[in-house]
């Protein structure tokens, strides 16, 4: 009886902290910010996924330095960052 009665209370604290953690988000969703901006864009998005498989291609064909590969990235990552600030800026 007492292995059951733990049982059911780890299952209501395991809903409780879920319920938590859902409110945080849905919270935390509704503010304001580059991010969520940038996601409201269609434009945006291609822009990222764009640029991810451009490094990604790149990536594939690169010598085996990893000098290229990391230079790459880090121009994905600036063009990325560059774009989302100016899209909270619009």
């Amino acid at each position: 009886m007492s292995e059951s009665l733990d049982a059911q209370t780890r299952d209501e604290i395991d809903d409780q902290v879920a319920e938590a953690f859902d409110a945080y988000l849905a919270d935390r969703l509704a503010e304001p910010g580059p991010l969520r901006a940038s996601l409201a864009s269609s434009r945006s998005t291609r822009l990222v996924l764009g640029t991810v498989g451009l490094g990604a291609l790149a990536t594939a064909l690169a010598p085996d330095g990893n000098i290229v590969v990391c230079w790459i990235w880090g121009a994905i990552a600036v063009t990325n960052v560059a774009w989302l600030l100016t899209a909270r800026h619009r």
